[in-house]
């Protein structure tokens, strides 16, 4: 290797060392590393830079907007009551997320599954007090083991198979021929997770634990007439046992029901009120069927899925002060509608029309976004702060995003479209249908994971542009010396080493053609080393930048770089093990 080689491969080490020992964002070790690259000439700002412009990077911004449709749409919640259900055990939780994913992930390119996936377990996760770092990676991995089943389960395999078209004297591959391996495989690794992966994963949450030291509410919600939810129970509604969030009576008509079973029958037009912490209140109030008790709130004049909620804290100067509510004209004066009073950390139990406001009063407020602008400097309230993602969700789109994610991979799927452009065309569908707002949709984009995809990816480029990947290829492959198995083995492991450093695509490429030539100079069939390129080129379990997916819930989950070695390296050896003992038995050398 020459001195630009190696200078690539000391700041890729020194890089993964970083994301090891240190708590610095990924982001922030690949970008920095990459901007040593290009400061000091070692690579040319065109190669460096490549992943910035890269297919695969941008098609994740625009699933970002896709997956904000459908979290606004209420899509998300319907994912997670019918998928999810009423899980709350790691354990079943992850076989819940994992077995659907795989056979989607088998037939449709697995990034815009994941990333649908991630806001709706974000907000399930929040609900069941199941941490989300338990779920994420089994989510990702499960994606990438499902893909290995189909040709069409990942660009990587529809890449290999047009290598194999190109080549002329080699057969290409079936649609279904990759799953005699893929499929054993994933049913490995499925096992795998379920097994170890609660003990393996870490137990990182938000915070949810800490609800005593949270502001209550009292909030009075109503079931609307022919609602999904009439006639099951509170159980069955998904009502009971919410985290930070008490079911505390049921008023049906002039009748008073406290104390309410889980066995309890919902009817139409029930009052249901609720006492809890804010992000509990939150969640109760998007679920579909449900509706504010108030009709004032749907007297403002913006759409709900517009509008905010706000905390204001009621100053002695405020000119409500010592009148109730209804009787101060509070909508008609500020243009917001008061949905329940913390006072003291005590329920107060008027409605809240008639709740008299006294100072220090904190409310909770549904209103627009020019409130906070308004009065955030008034003297009528000591402290005015909105609430991240409380947008109230408007379930009339939801058909029509989860249309639009349906014809997005359809269309990719079947090649009408290449993954990018679906994307995109999803994005812009989403806008155009104002299933999400535009200003929102930029809110969405994780721009962090963006930096660190496009940076992870100009590494790779810089790796194989200078040579360093060939000769760390051609000394692997070196150790087969002469014997097919070993030969096969050498193939794996070359492939998946270098996934993990680069991308799965380029490791593909770039191993194909040293393959060939070792099976040529064999003269042994080349298919076993194929599918051993597919099986090895996806298996990227043990670090977060080898494959898109594991970039994308690696912010989420909380996760640092250890915890990928520690679940996926054994990952890792089961899959090789399983790949490397089918193969010759299935496609004969």
């Amino acid at each position: 290797m020459g001195f630009e080689a190696w200078c690539v491969v000391s700041v890729l080490i020194i890089c993964l060392g970083l994301l090891v020992s240190t708590s610095f964002s990924a982001e922030l070790i690949l970008f920095g590393g990459l901007t040593f690259l290009i400061v000091t000439g070692i690579t040319t700002p065109e190669i460096a830079l490549n992943g910035f412009s890269n297919q695969g990077m941008l098609t994740v911004a625009a699933l970002y907007v896709v997956a904000t449709g459908l979290k606004e749409t209420g899509a998300v919640h319907y994912v997670v009551k019918h998928v999810m259900g009423n899980s709350n055990t790691v354990r079943s939780s992850q076989v819940r997320v994992m077995a659907p994913v795989m056979v989607m992930s088998a037939f449709f390119n697995n990034t815009p599954i994941v990333a649908s996936f991630i806001p709706a377990l974000e907000k399930w996760s929040r609900k069941t007090n199941v941490p989300v770092s338990k779920i994420l990676i089994p989510l990702s991995y499960a994606a990438i083991l499902g893909g290995t089943c189909t040709l069409i389960g990942t660009s990587t395999n529809l890449i290999l198979n047009g290598l194999l078209i190109e080549e002329g004297n080699v057969r290409s591959l079936g649609l279904f021929e990759p799953a005699l391996v893929g499929i054993p495989c994933a049913i490995v690794g499925f096992v795998y997770l379920v097994i170890f992966g609660d003990k393996l994963l870490p137990n990182r949450n938000s915070g949810y634990e800490s609800f005593k030291e949270t502001r209550e509410y009292t909030i009075e919600m109503i079931v609307d007439e022919n609602s999904s939810l009439s006639s099951k129970t509170i159980e069955g509604a998904g009502l009971r046992n919410l985290p930070g969030l008490f079911l505390v009576e049921i008023v049906r008509k002039d009748k008073l029901i406290p104390a309410v079973s889980p066995n309890e029958k919902l009817e139409s037009l029930d009052r249901l009120i609720f006492t809890g912490v804010i992000s509990s209140i939150i969640d109760v109030q998007q679920i579909s069927g449900l509706s504010l008790a108030t009709s004032q709130v749907f007297k403002l004049d913006s759409p709900r899925n517009e509008r905010t909620l706000v905390e204001a804290v009621v100053s002695p100067a405020n000119p409500i002060n010592g009148r109730t509510i209804k009787e101060g004209l509070f909508r008609e004066r500020y243009d917001a509608v008061v949905l329940a009073v913390s006072r003291s950390g005590e329920r107060i139990k008027d409605k809240v029309g008639d709740i008299t406001l006294k100072s220090g009063d904190t409310l909770l407020l549904e209103t627009n976004t020019k409130f906070l602008r308004r009065y955030r400097n008034s003297n009528d309230f000591y402290l005015i702060s909105a609430i991240e993602d409380s947008a109230p969700v408007s379930y009339e789109k939801t058909g029509t995003s989860v249309l639009i994610l349906f014809i997005m991979v359809v269309l990719a799927g079947s090649g009408l479209l290449s993954m990018l452009q679906a994307a995109f065309a999803a994005a812009a569908a989403m806008i155009i249908t104002r299933s999400c707002k535009y200003s929102v949709a930029l809110e969405s984009i994780d721009w962090r994971v963006l930096i660190a995809i496009a940076s992870s990816l100009g590494l790779g480029a810089a790796l194989q542009e200078t040579g360093a990947a060939k000769t760390f290829a051609d000394g692997v492959m070196g150790l087969a010396k002469g014997d097919p198995m070993l030969a096969l083995v050498a193939t794996y492991l070359c492939t998946w080493l270098l996934t993990e450093m680069i991308t799965n695509n380029a490791a593909a490429v770039l191993v194909f053609p040293i393959a060939l030539t070792v099976a040529a100079e064999l003269g042994v069939d080349f298919i076993p080393f194929a599918i051993i390129i597919i099986m090895g080129a996806s298996a990227s379990f043990s670090t977060p930048i080898g494959y898109q997916t594991n970039l994308m819930i690696y912010g989420p989950g909380g996760y640092k770089f250890t915890d990928y070695l520690r679940i996926g390296l054994p990952l890792n050896l089961i899959i090789g093990l399983c790949a490397v003992s089918l193969t010759p038995l299935i496609w004969k050398f």
